[in-house]
């Protein structure tokens, strides 16, 4: 099998995720181990810098509002907060700042001030990610100047589920944003969501819509499903914790030089359930008490499970930095 690949059919897909749970975990181990430090895991800090007031009517989602999720509105956040927010991320060994604006797509207007936060978090040493909504080329292409490392855009589902879970925005219109991303030449950061109701083979269409694009985002976020009051999805069944290891692990094999991210969920994951989605190739993690809105394992925790896994953070431009 090529080491790369984008014409994985969702039968290969099926039948991934259909292995005996071992011979799984010791194939997608093996593959990690090829591409990446078996024991080495990149972290990053997600800040909201505009919250709530979101036009979209995404299921999951506190901050759309077309929910009664008692959330509090925010506005863009000054320059400065952002730059105060990204030297304390820094200090803790975050080697990536990510921004997120609850926004459809943003204004002219609004873009020149998140490109500021963009230049004045670049000249720190750090990556910069940012996540807006949808971007047209040429927003795409000011953002690529203004030194962005990388764009946060997800695919969230499948083709044949996304329906379910979104309206007001189609499956093409993510394509077609993060199309302007990859033509500005700003790495792709695009992932999905685990556990809205879906099936396994919903799941095996996300992996094959990521993993089949002429180039493997450099990123790929795996969410498990935060169910929120208020939200059309928070009373959905929970998702077995073996089912969201394996789509971790399917994803190590099928993008082995993407960075995999244990993103959302976090916080009710047990350790050993994260253990696992290390060992299947888990190699990036949101840090920090808060990921946009919703919890996220508080920093110490974080650094006791890592000791505990023998676990080192991924070094930065800024310098080694242990956790």
């Amino acid at each position: 099998m090529p080491e790369l690949r984008h014409d994985w059919r969702i039968e290969e897909i099926n039948a991934l995720l259909a292995m005996p749970f071992s011979d799984l975990m010791f194939k997608a181990h093996q593959v990690h181990r090829e591409h990446f430090p078996a024991n080495q895991v990149q972290v990053s800090t997600l800040l909201s810098i505009k919250t709530g007031a979101c036009p979209e009517d995404c299921g999951y989602c506190s901050q759309s509002a077309k929910h009664d999720t008692s959330l509090e509105r925010e506005t863009l956040l000054p320059l400065q907060e952002v730059i105060d927010s990204a030297k304390t991320a820094q200090a803790h060994g975050a080697t990536r700042f990510c921004m997120g604006a609850a926004w459809r797509n943003p204004t002219d207007k609004n873009l020149e001030r998140v490109i500021e936060m963009v230049q004045a978090v670049k000249g720190m040493g750090l990556e910069t990610c940012v996540t807006l909504g949808m971007l047209t080329d040429r927003q795409a292409n000011r953002l690529k100047g203004a030194g962005l490392d990388y764009y946060n855009h997800n695919l969230d589902t499948s083709p044949e589920f996304y329906g379910n879970v979104i309206s007001t925005r189609t499956f093409q219109d993510r394509l077609d944003t993060l199309e302007h991303v990859r033509n500005a030449g700003i790495n792709v950061c695009s992932g999905g969501i685990l556990g809205m109701g879906e099936t396994r083979v919903d799941r095996a269409r996300l992996l094959q819509q990521l993993a089949n694009m002429k180039f493997h985002p450099e990123s790929v976020p795996i969410n498990d499903l935060v169910k929120i009051e208020g939200t059309p999805l928070a009373g959905v069944e929970k998702l077995d914790p073996f089912e969201f290891i394996r789509t971790v692990a399917a994803a190590r094999i099928m993008m082995p030089k993407s960075y995999v991210r244990l993103s959302a969920g976090r916080a009710e994951m047990t350790d050993e359930m994260q253990a696992w989605c290390f060992f299947a190739g888990a190699n990036s993690i949101f840090y920090g008490d808060k990921l946009l809105t919703t919890e996220n394992p508080g920093e110490s925790h974080d650094q006791q499970l890592f000791a505990r896994l023998g676990i080192q953070a991924e070094a930065g431009q800024a310098g080694s930095v242990h956790m």
